[in-house]
C-alpha cells in the first residue's frame, strides 16, 4: 500500500497548454476539449481516422439498468441503447446502428455544459443536449426503446478530468461524473418505467486514439459513493472514487476475471489498497462486429459490487454493498 495518494488538481482551462497535453488527473468541469492547438501534428487523414468521440449514459435503479451511447470513430458513426430489467435477468431492449459521421451523427467538444449529441437513423432519433436550469436533456426513440430522462449537473460532486498520452496515438481526454439526480421514463418490452428513483453518470471522452485500442472498465455510483476505473490505454489516469462527493485519487486497477465466462464474478482492485471489491453480474450486454478492417469486440456486465474502499491508506475501511454498475472488457481495431 502506498503513503500517499496522487495529486488530484483543478482543471486547465484548456486539455492543450502552449502546444502540449495538460495531461494529469483533474476534478472539475472543462468547457472544451479541442486538440486543434497540438504542438505535434499528424496529416488530415490521420486526425480524420484517430479522432474518436462519444458520449455515454449509464442510469439505474432497482427495477433496471439502461446504457445509451453515441460514438463518432472518425470513418463511422455508431449509436446504441439498452434496457436490462434487473428483476428478470433479461434485456428488454437492446438496439444499435451505424450511420455516416456529419450526416446521421455528431459529438461535440463540449463534455457538459453545451455538450450536444446526436444520432439519426432509419427509425431511430437519439439526442443528449445540455440545456436551461443545467440540465443535461437525453432523449431516445427506436423500435426497441423510447426514453425521455433530465440528469441534473447544477448539484453534482465535481467531475474528473482525465487527461493523458496515448501510446500509437497522441492524447486522450475524459470527463466522468458521479451520480446525477434525474427523472423520467422509459418504455421497453410493452412496459414503462420510472426514472426519478434513479441515479445517472456521464462519460463523454474525447482523443486521438491508436488504432488498436483495449481496456477494461468499472463504474458505479450512488450519492454516497462512486467510482471509475480503467485499465489499458489511459493507464490510471482516470481512476477516481468519490466518497460522499469528494474525490479520491485511486492507484493503477488490476481487474481478475474469466474473460469466457464474464458472467462469473470479478474481482476488481486498487494496487494503492483503496479499493478492493467484487462485482456479482447480473446479465449483460455484449456486441461482436467485424467490418474487415476494422473490428469491435466488447461484453458490458450489469451487476452490484460489494467489498471495502478507504479515503486514504491510512482511513479506515468502509464497507460497500449492493452497489449498482457495470465492467466492461473491450477491444476496438478502429
Amino acid at each position: 500500500m502506498v503513503d500517499e495518494a496522487p495529486a488530484i488538481t483543478p482543471p486547465p482551462g484548456d486539455v492543450v497548454i502552449d502546444g502540449i497535453p495538460a495531461h494529469g488527473r483533474h476534478a472539475g468541469r472543462i468547457a472544451r476539449i479541442d486538440w486543434s492547438g497540438l504542438r505535434e501534428r499528424r496529416s488530415w487523414l490521420w486526425h480524420r481516422l484517430h479522432h474518436k468521440r462519444w458520449h455515454y449514459v449509464g442510469l439505474g435503479n432497482e427495477q433496471l439498468f439502461i446504457g445509451v451511447a453515441i460514438v463518432d470513430v472518425g470513418w463511422l458513426c455508431t449509436a446504441f441503447a439498452y434496457l436490462f430489467d434487473r428483476r428478470r435477468r433479461t434485456l428488454l431492449a437492446d438496439w444499435s446502428q451505424d450511420g455516416v459521421p456529419g450526416l446521421q451523427a455528431g459529438v461535440s467538444d463540449a463534455p457538459l455544459a453545451d455538450a450536444r449529441a446526436w444520432f439519426r437513423g432509419p427509425r431511430a432519433r437519439l439526442s443528449l443536449q445540455h440545456g436551461a436550469g443545467d440540465r443535461l436533456h437525453l432523449d431516445v426513440a427506436t423500435p426497441a426503446l423510447r426514453m425521455q430522462a433530465e440528469l441534473d449537473l447544477a448539484a453534482m460532486a465535481p467531475p474528473l478530468l482525465a487527461i493523458g498520452p496515448i501510446s500509437g496515438g497522441l492524447a486522450h481526454a475524459t470527463q466522468k461524473t458521479t451520480a446525477l439526480r434525474m427523472r423520467g421514463w422509459a418504455e421497453a418490452g410493452g412496459q414503462r418505467f420510472g426514472l426519478d428513483d434513479a441515479w445517472a453518470s456521464v462519460d463523454a471522452s474525447n482523443g486521438l486514439l491508436a488504432r488498436d485500442t483495449a481496456w477494461r472498465w468499472a463504474s458505479a455510483h450512488r450519492p454516497d459513493v462512486g467510482f471509475n476505473l480503467q485499465e489499458g490505454y489511459l493507464g490510471s489516469q482516470e481512476n477516481l472514487l468519490w466518497l460522499d462527493g469528494r474525490p479520491v485519487a485511486l492507484g493503477a486497477a488490476r481487474f481478475e476475471f474469466d474473460a469466457a465466462r464474464p458472467l462469473t464474478p470479478w474481482r476488481v482492485h486498487t494496487e494503492d489498497g483503496l479499493l478492493d471489491l467484487v462485482f456479482t453480474p447480473e446479465g449483460a450486454r455484449a456486441a461482436d462486429k467485424n467490418y474487415g478492417f476494422a473490428a469491435s469486440r466488447y461484453v458490458q456486465p450489469i451487476g452490484t459490487f460489494a467489498g471495502t474502499l478507504r479515503a486514504g491508506p491510512h482511513a479506515e475501511p468502509r464497507s460497500v454493498k449492493s452497489l449498482l454498475g457495470v465492467t466492461e472488457d473491450h477491444r476496438s481495431l478502429w
